[in-house]
C-alpha cells in the first residue's frame, strides 16, 4: 500500500509526465483535426495525408515509449522513441507551413494571399509539439530552466493563435465584431507570459498570469460556441458539409490547449523560485 501510494504521488506530481501526455493527447485529437480540415478538398494531394497517418501512429509510439519508462524503467527506450516522433513532428510541421504557403502565397507573394492561403501556420502545432518532446528529453525537469522552456513554447502557441485569428477572420472582413476578442486576447497573453523569460518576477505577477490565462478559457469555450452556431445555420443541411467548410470546430479550443501547458511552465517556474505554490 505504501508503494502504491509513492507510486501515485510520482504520477500526479511529475511535471515531465505531464508533459508526455499532454503531447500524446494533442498528437491523437490532431488526427480529427486534419481529417475534418483536409476533408474540404477530399485529400487531393497525396501528401495531405501524411499529417493524418502521423497522427494516428505517433500516440502510440509514445506510449509505448511511456510504458517503457514508468512500467519497464527502460529510459533509453523512451528517450528514443521521443526523439523520434519529436524531430519527425517538426519535419511535418516545417513541410506542413511549406505545402499551405504553396497553395497561393508563393505565387503571388501578397498579404491578401496569405490571407486566403491555408491557414500557412497551422501546422506549426505539430513543429510544436515535436520540440516538447526533444525539450523534455535534454532539459532536467526539476530546474527552472525546465519550466521557462515549456512557457517559451506556450509563449510561442499564442503567438501562432494571434497570427491565425488575424488571418482566418480578416478573409471575411470580421464582419463580426468578436471575432476581435481571440486576436486581442492572444496579443495580452503574448504580453504577459514573456514577461517572466525576460525577468525575475514575484509570486503575484505568476498570479497574475495564472488570472489572464483562466480569461483565455473563456475566450476558447466562448469561441467553440460561437463556431458551433455558426456551423448549425450554415447552408446545407448536413452538419458534416457545414463543419468542413464553416467555421473551424476545433480551432477555439487551442486557446484551452495552451493554457494547459502554459500553467505547467508557470507551476515550475513558481515552484523553482518560491516555497509557495500557485
Amino acid at each position: 500500500m505504501i508503494r502504491d501510494h509513492e507510486e501515485r504521488v510520482v504520477w500526479y506530481s511529475d511535471p515531465k509526465l505531464w508533459v508526455e501526455l499532454f503531447v500524446l493527447v494533442n498528437l491523437a485529437f490532431l488526427t480529427l483535426d486534419i481529417y475534418i480540415a483536409h476533408s474540404i478538398n477530399q485529400f487531393r494531394r497525396s501528401a495531405e495525408y501524411v499529417p493524418f497517418y502521423f497522427s494516428l501512429c505517433a500516440p502510440a509510439v509514445l506510449a509505448v515509449g511511456l510504458a517503457a519508462e514508468h512500467k519497464w524503467h527502460h529510459s533509453t527506450v523512451w528517450r528514443d522513441l521521443g526523439y523520434l516522433v519529436g524531430w519527425s513532428a517538426v519535419a511535418v510541421g516545417v513541410a506542413g507551413v511549406v505545402f499551405h504557403l504553396d497553395s497561393r502565397f508563393f505565387y503571388e507573394r501578397t498579404l491578401k494571399s496569405l490571407t486566403y492561403a491555408a491557414p500557412f501556420a497551422a501546422p506549426l502545432a505539430y513543429s510544436g509539439l515535436g520540440l516538447l518532446l526533444i525539450m523534455n528529453r535534454m532539459v532536467d525537469s526539476k530546474t527552472l530552466e525546465w519550466g521557462q522552456w515549456v512557457l517559451l513554447l506556450a509563449l510561442a502557441g499564442f503567438f501562432g493563435n494571434f497570427v491565425l485569428s488575424l488571418t482566418d477572420h480578416a478573409s471575411n472582413g470580421f464582419f463580426r465584431s468578436a471575432e476581435w476578442i481571440p486576436v486581442i486576447s492572444s496579443a495580452v497573453a503574448i504580453g504577459f507570459l514573456i514577461v517572466p523569460l525576460l525577468m525575475p518576477v514575484t509570486s503575484k505577477f505568476l498570479q497574475l498570469c495564472a488570472a489572464v490565462l483562466g480569461l483565455q478559457v473563456v475566450v476558447g469555450v466562448l469561441g467553440f460556441c460561437f463556431h458551433a452556431e455558426a456551423n448549425l445555420r450554415g447552408p446545407s443541411v448536413y452538419i458534416w458539409d457545414n463543419l468542413v467548410n464553416g467555421a473551424p470546430p476545433m480551432a477555439p479550443l487551442l486557446f484551452v490547449n495552451l493554457v494547459l501547458l502554459a500553467v505547467i511552465g508557470l507551476w515550475v517556474i513558481h515552484k523553482r523560485t518560491s516555497k509557495e505554490f500557485i
